[in-house]
C-alpha cells in the first residue's frame, strides 16, 4: 500500500511539472498581471525581451529594419565565450596574457567577440588590449597604463574587462535595429 501511495504521489508530481512547463496551456494575460516579478528567467531572453518591449512601445519603429535574430546570435556568442571558453591567464610584466580556446561554435564566438572587444575596447582607461587569432581561439595581451592598474586587470580577468562600461546594451540595440553590423 505504501509503495502504491508513493508511486501515485510521484506520478501526480511529474504530471503537474509537465503541465507547468507546457507553454501552450499558459494564460499569458493572467501571467502579465501576475506577481510583479521582474526577471524573465534567462539573461539572453531578458535582453531580447527588453529590446522588443522598447521597439513595441515606439510607434515609429520601422519593423522592416529590425533583426532580433542578429541579436540572438550575438547573445549566443556571449554565452559561449563567458561560459564555455577555456581562459588561461598568465601574468606578464606590466599586464596579463589570456589564452582563450574552444572548439566549434565556442571557437568561432571567441574569434568574433574577443577580437572585436580588443579592437573596440583596446584603449581603455586602465589598460591597452590587443588580440590575435589562433587556430583554437585567440590570445589577448593586456597592459596596464599605470602600475596601480595592474591589480584591477588581474582581478577582473578577461571577462570582467570585456564587461567594463555599459557598452553592451547599446551594441545589442544596434544589432537588433540594424544600425550596426555584427
Amino acid at each position: 500500500m505504501k509503495r502504491v501511495l508513493i508511486a501515485g504521489v510521484l506520478l501526480a508530481s511529474i504530471a503537474a511539472t509537465a503541465l507547468a512547463q507546457d507553454h501552450s496551456t499558459m494564460d499569458h494575460a493572467a501571467m502579465a498581471r501576475g506577481p510583479g516579478l521582474s526577471q524573465p528567467g534567462q539573461s539572453a531572453f531578458a535582453a531580447v525581451q527588453e529590446v522588443t518591449e522598447r521597439l513595441s512601445a515606439d510607434p515609429n519603429t520601422d519593423w522592416s529594419r529590425i533583426n532580433i535574430d542578429a541579436l540572438r546570435e550575438h547573445l549566443i556568442d556571449m554565452d559561449e565565450v563567458t561560459l564555455r571558453a577555456q581562459i588561461r591567464a598568465e601574468p606578464i610584466s606590466g599586464g596579463a596574457r589570456y589564452t582563450v580556446t574552444g572548439e566549434g561554435r565556442t571557437r568561432e564566438a571567441i574569434q568574433r567577440m574577443v577580437l572585436g572587444h580588443a579592437t573596440s575596447m583596446g584603449d581603455a582607461e586602465h589598460w591597452t588590449m590587443t588580440a590575435e587569432r589562433t587556430a583554437t581561439g585567440a590570445v589577448v595581451t593586456v597592459m596596464a597604463k599605470q602600475a596601480s592598474d595592474l591589480p584591477r586587470i588581474r582581478a577582473l580577468g578577461l571577462i570582467g574587462m570585456m564587461s567594463e562600461g555599459a557598452h553592451h546594451q547599446a551594441h545589442h540595440w544596434m544589432l537588433a535595429t540594424g544600425e550596426r553590423p555584427h
